[in-house]
């Protein structure tokens, strides 16, 4: 792992910024230096976070295709540019899980939703601004935060584990078409984490079981940092 990175200068967008995964990643990516803009629903937990860490908190919801416009708008505003954009923000569907024959249209469509179109629609209103930061020779990434559950059958996970998939393979098929442009797109699987959403999901579940979100954080940042071009110029200090 990295010690001693310093991100100067680095642009980057994180959605469900106020909680679990997200928030470890808002909190070492700006300790680091970063530039960070973070989308989270709640004001009152935007603000807080905001205050905490000193990023740029945006209040929207990416499930929502009416806010989509104005959280890109925002992100850009706040950041300049970007260069990396992480997807993180997540819905379960039903809670607590159910079987699909028991799962509502609706909340299948809610998992979709926020984890599927919902990252979709706000890569491509940020495609542009990518491109723009790929041209000027700093990369550009976007990183798909999946799931386990997008490749293993895992039973009351339906809703959530196709949306995964379908985000991962939408990660995949988008990094070929972009290559022209300069533009990565990964999905990383952060594995098992100890968040609201997975006590939410399996509330019995033993934390000690679990992976830490910051551990989590730290090992999709080194990630990033593999997949920019720019990696030397980021980051200093010994390998541990």
């Amino acid at each position: 792992m990295q010690t001693n990175i310093n991100l100067q200068g680095l642009r980057v967008a994180v959605t469900g910024g106020t909680s679990g995964l997200g928030l470890a990643l808002v909190r070492q990516l700006a300790a680091m230096g970063a530039r960070v803009a973070f989308v989270a629903r709640t004001a009152e937990n935007v603000e807080r976070i905001a205050d905490e860490t000193g990023a740029h908190g945006i209040v929207g919801d990416v499930g929502k295709k009416e806010d989509i416009y104005a959280i890109a708008l925002q992100v850009t505003a706040s950041l300049g540019e970007i260069d990396v954009l992480i997807n993180n923000a997540s819905s379960l569907g039903p809670v607590p899980l159910a079987l699909l024959a028991d799962t509502d249209c609706e909340e299948l469509e809610a998992a979709l939703a926020v984890n599927l179109v919902g990252a979709f629609r706000l890569t491509k209103a940020l495609f542009g601004a990518l491109a723009a930061s790929a041209r000027a020779g700093r990369g550009a990434l976007v990183i798909n935060i999946s799931s386990d559950t997008a490749v293993n059958a895992y039973p009351g996970w339906g809703a959530y584990g196709a949306s995964k998939a379908a985000l991962t393979h939408l990660a995949a098929i988008w990094d070929e078409e972009a290559k022209a442009d300069g533009i990565r797109l990964l999905a990383l699987d952060p594995g098992d984490m100890d968040t609201p959403l997975h006590a939410l999901a399996l509330p019995d579940a033993d934390p000690s079981t679990l992976k830490s979100p910051e551990l989590a954080a730290a090992e999709i940042i080194e990630k990033m940092l593999d997949a920019l071009p720019a990696r030397d110029t980021l980051t200093t200090g010994a390998v541990a």
